[in-house]
């Protein structure tokens, strides 16, 4: 059940880890980027984790097994073992495994961690459309991804074969930048076909239902850096979230963000998770909103920034309350430049 259309970030007067039993956490822009870990995210993971929150690593990442993965972040610090991470991967797999009978080939286009998944549900991997494959299945393969691995998914979808696709992320974030992801992929063998494929990744309702499935969190906190999967996935599937402004979205794209994509929380980074969240309040003078030292309000659709808080997340908070209260679709970013500037965000 979708959330109400949030008008202004949530409070919380005791730290996000002691208000939430599980932290379903993205890991590409969120924990590490580039495959080394992100400023204050091992030591925020290792204190809430220590203080009794359950962290599960939830990623739209198809490459990598559960296991490769919990071994990487073991590595930069945040012991974890398979059982902490979900993939999409699984989701799709199980998706799959729903539609077909035990012993289905599957081809694959993508890496080992698709493969594992699959025959963890019992399906049989191929490598070609010329092996009778039942369904297609497509995930994130890595930079090396040949080109013909594409053309073997044209080949069989052309022919009217099942597709499912692990996620649909255009792009993923990495040390050298913003690259292209799976959906990309995707995109160039539905221009070939004509054809689109059931998706299972985040936002949709399969993945959510693996997270949970595996989890088995009563009250989860989805935390990512993605408006358009991490954050519209919290909302379809009815719970709270944390933005972190460590990967993909920026505060302009945050004031923009329409009803579904925007946070129950904003914080720069992983520290968010250890500390309680301020109240955004209206300001009855001004006619906006108010939050720590900062004011905030739109004025001829510009937004507009008073004060000198000392936190300039406290006042990204108040823009947001203020962007959100005016239009259903949030004020432009570029109506809010001015005001970001002061925040140095």
């Amino acid at each position: 059940m979708n959330q109400p259309v949030r008008t202004r970030p949530e409070p919380s007067r005791r730290p996000l880890n002691e208000a939430y039993d599980t932290a379903l956490l993205d890991l590409d822009g969120v924990v590490y980027a580039g495959g080394e870990a992100i400023d204050h995210a091992v030591e925020s993971l290792v204190a809430a984790r220590d203080e009794g929150m359950r962290l599960a690593y939830v990623t739209n990442n198809a490459l990598r097994t559960p296991a490769a993965v919990a071994e990487h972040l073991t590595r930069l610090g945040m012991p974890a073992g398979a059982d902490d991470v979900i993939t999409s991967a699984q989701a799709v797999a199980r998706l799959i495994s729903e539609q077909l009978p035990q012993g289905a080939r599957v081809l694959v286009i993508g890496g080992e961690g698709l493969r594992v998944a699959l025959r963890e549900r019992g399906l049989t991997p191929v490598d070609s459309a010329d092996d009778d494959p039942a369904a297609v299945a497509q995930g994130y393969g890595g930079p090396d991804l040949p080109w013909a691995r594409l053309m073997e998914a044209g080949y069989a979808v052309a022919r009217g074969v099942p597709w499912f696709a692990s996620n649909l992320d255009l792009t993923i974030p990495s040390g050298r930048g913003i690259a292209p992801g799976n959906g990309a992929a995707v995109e160039v063998v539905r221009i070939a076909t004509g054809k689109s494929p059931q998706a299972a990744g985040k936002p949709l309702p399969p993945m959510h239902r693996e997270t949970i499935l595996r989890t088995g969190a009563r009250r989860p906190l989805v935390v990512g850096d993605r408006l358009d999967t991490d954050i519209e996935g919290a909302y379809a599937g009815g719970v709270d979230s944390l933005l972190v402004l460590t990967g993909v979205t920026t505060p302009a794209q945050l004031l923009a963000a329409e009803p579904g994509h925007r946070p129950s929380y904003v914080d720069r980074d992983l520290r968010g998770l250890l500390t309680p969240q301020p109240e955004v309040e209206p300001d009855g003078a001004a006619g906006g909103f108010r939050c720590g030292g900062w004011t905030a309000r739109v004025e001829n659709g510009a937004l507009v920034l008073d004060g000198e808080g000392d936190q300039p997340l406290d006042g990204l908070r108040a823009l947001c309350a203020a962007a959100w209260a005016e239009a259903g679709d949030g004020v432009s970013g570029a109506d809010a430049g001015k005001a970001l500037a002061r925040l140095g965000l």
